[in-house]
């Protein structure tokens, strides 16, 4: 354990659900584990204890990727925490794969409707149906890492084989949704929940409070033990998301302190202010050390690649420090801290201002 975490409280210790099973963290609030094939080897999905137009149920929020040992995990799901009864809406909190990628065969499955924000939910759509490229994978992808420095051909060529990446994981979306918006009450199992949208992580990330409960959802914007992802990626080169996530953080100021916080990796904790200034600290500190690098001399994205990153990283790890990198020094370089040049090997590099 880090020392960031040793200030976070875990009321359920290393206590989790195991497979097919679910593990009840509050009222009619029930958590799943589901595996993912990445060094993040899980994301947490949630059941909700629910009743819609007189029929009782349950909501899930958020559905794991798509692949035939999750549906098969869920399926024991069915069988031994439902208590007989049927899923009654689908919920995801954010187009990520991990989030969405089984949201069509679960909406599907059960004939519930999905809900989401509609940022998330068109261009999870639109990403799904493509084959040229979504996410980090395929030539776009390429040609944005190689003008940011990464230039090494094995690792251009796997990049360029991942034109599928994201369509391999969410294979469909259904063709309809429920929008959700910010401020939004939901009435989940009678109780209000609050819904907090959050930008920087995904184009409309939402969350959900529940006062009644004490409890948040948090999905990606506050995790435990990890910061969460905030990149610049080809779709969007010159995005500038670090500000916009750490000004959504700023929506939570008014939880309660010991609110139970359900993240999508990691465990369950308490001490949301705690963590949402020790991210704020430590971006803080990355910028400072981002500025101090282009100062000594002008710096590719990859060059602050290992600025940031100090473990080795595989490619897929690779392809998100990239982007979280360029998160950074873009957040510098709108500031008016640095300025960037494109030099004659096509590469970009910024210096001090």
């Amino acid at each position: 354990m880090n020392p960031n975490e040793h200030q976070l409280q875990y009321p359920f210790a290393d206590t989790q659900p195991g497979p097919g099973r679910a593990l009840e963290v509050a009222e009619g609030v029930k958590w799943i584990r589901m595996p993912l094939p990445f060094a993040l080897d899980h994301i947490n999905l949630w059941l909700l204890r629910d009743e819609i137009d007189g029929r009782q149920g349950w909501t899930i929020v958020d559905c794991g990727i798509s692949r035939d040992e999750v549906k098969t995990l869920w399926e024991q799901v069915f069988e031994r925490e439902l208590g007989g009864l049927p899923v009654l809406r689908v919920i995801v909190t954010h187009m990520h794969p991990d989030h969405v990628g089984l949201a069509h065969w679960l909406c599907q499955r059960w004939n519930a409707p999905l809900w989401m924000t509609m940022t998330d939910f068109m261009v999870a759509s639109l990403w799904s149906s493509r084959t040229d490229g979504g996410g980090p994978g395929g030539q776009s992808a390429v040609d944005h890492f190689a003008r940011h420095g990464l230039v090494d051909p094995a690792a251009q060529a796997q990049i360029r084989e991942r034109a599928n990446y994201y369509p391999n994981l969410v294979p469909a979306m259904p063709g309809h949704y429920a929008r959700i918006m910010h401020g939004d009450q939901l009435r989940i199992g009678g109780r209000p929940w609050r819904v907090i949208v959050g930008y920087g992580h995904a184009p409309e990330h939402a969350s959900f409070h529940s006062p009644d409960l004490g409890v948040l959802i948090s999905g990606d914007m506050v995790l435990p033990r990890i910061s969460t992802n905030v990149s610049v990626f080809d779709y969007e080169p010159d995005a500038n998301p670090l500000p916009l996530y750490l000004r959504s953080l700023e929506r939570y100021a008014d939880l309660p302190g010991d609110t139970l916080v359900l993240p999508s990796h990691g465990r369950p904790f308490k001490g949301l202010h705690e963590r949402i200034a020790q991210q704020q600290a430590h971006h803080r500190d990355r910028l400072q050390d981002v500025l101090d690098a282009c100062r000594a001399q002008p710096q590719s994205t990859s060059d602050i690649v290992p600025v940031l990153f100090k473990r080795k990283l595989d490619l897929h790890q690779l392809t998100f420090a990239m982007g979280e990198a360029l998160a950074h020094l873009h957040a510098l370089y709108f500031e008016g801290r640095l300025t960037r040049r494109l030099g004659d090997d096509g590469i970009m590099r910024f210096a001090a201002a």
